[in-house]
């Protein structure tokens, strides 16, 4: 007995036609007839009725449907976890992150992820929360590490809260950064040369807002660069910049960290997926890693149920 077999009689049971089921299963006519003559000629037992044209389910096929049903649906759950573990072994998995957070968050967690599933293999895609949001809605990408709020709210993606980080200034090691008490206020950014990321970026966004909503404009040094960049021109003493501070806690010895004065600025770092689409195993197997590794970094987890 093969399950194309029973796969086939279920068929003809629901449809009550040979024809028709045929068609269902994408398979001849003829050649779907011959499996059942050969699942009745191994049980012993005609299946069908026949008469006149008409197909009824005989007294042995009525007992065979529900088990076979259930033959076909365990089959089907054992093709689906064998292929879950093969996913995180030979999978992959695609993320997307802004940069600042390939920076200072992902390393270590990337790192972790590997150790656990060597054959996984891991393909990143950088980039703003708004581009990254497009590449979740056309299935480009199964994750993706955004800060909100998002640029636009989008029904078809499921966020979750991970991480509330705080923004602080980075300047070069020779030269403090402004501000009095070992602190900057939003206000000490007036007229201070400022290194600024490129159009798009999270962070310029963010940090353009604060100084706005204090009622001025920021002066720039430089502006456009990637993470990299800035802060390699904030090295060079070009100038200060406002980062995340799991990026300056990585930066080194060679940059100089200052908080912000309270408010300060502060940043919600996000899980997204897409809401119609279940992410692949060994994606869900890299979100608990991730999930995992928020406790304990820069930044505040977010609350259980907050």
């Amino acid at each position: 007995m093969h399950l194309q077999q029973l796969s086939y009689f279920v068929a003809v049971a629901e449809a009550r036609h040979f024809t028709r089921a045929a068609e269902a299963v994408h398979v001849s006519q003829p050649s779907l007839s011959q499996q059942i003559r050969a699942l009745e000629n191994e049980l012993g037992a005609e299946l069908f009725s026949r008469a006149r044209g008409n197909i009824a389910l005989t007294d042995a096929g009525e007992a065979l449907l529900p088990l076979a049903r259930r033959i076909l649906a365990d089959a089907d759950t054992a093709r689906h976890e064998v292929q879950e573990l093969v996913q995180l072994r030979r999978g992959r998995v695609r993320l997307g992150a802004t940069p600042s957070l390939c920076t200072g968050l992902l390393p270590d967690v990337l790192r972790a992820f590997h150790d656990l599933h060597p054959g996984v293999r891991l393909l990143l895609e950088e980039g703003g929360s708004h581009d990254l949001v497009r590449q979740l809605a056309r299935g480009a990408l199964d994750l993706a590490l955004v800060v909100l709020p998002l640029p636009a709210a989008s029904p078809a993606l499921t966020t979750v809260e991970l991480l509330h980080e705080d923004l602080v200034v980075v300047s070069s090691a020779a030269e403090a950064a402004p501000g009095r008490g070992g602190r900057v206020r939003i206000t000490d950014l007036q007229g201070a040369p400022l290194v600024m990321f490129r159009h798009g970026y999270d962070l310029r966004e963010l940090t353009l807002a604060a100084c706005r909503a204090e009622g001025f404009e920021p002066s720039f040094t430089v502006e456009g660069g990637e993470m990299d960049a800035v802060l390699g021109f904030v090295r060079a003493g070009l100038g200060i910049a406002v980062v995340p501070s799991m990026v300056a806690n990585r930066a080194g010895h060679d940059l100089r960290t200052t908080p912000l004065a309270r408010p300060g600025l502060r940043r919600t770092i996000a899980l997204a997926h897409r809401s119609d689409v279940a992410p692949p195993r060994a994606a869900r197997e890299l979100r608990r890693v991730l999930l995992s590794s928020i406790a304990g970094r820069a930044g505040s987890p977010v609350p259980s149920g907050g």
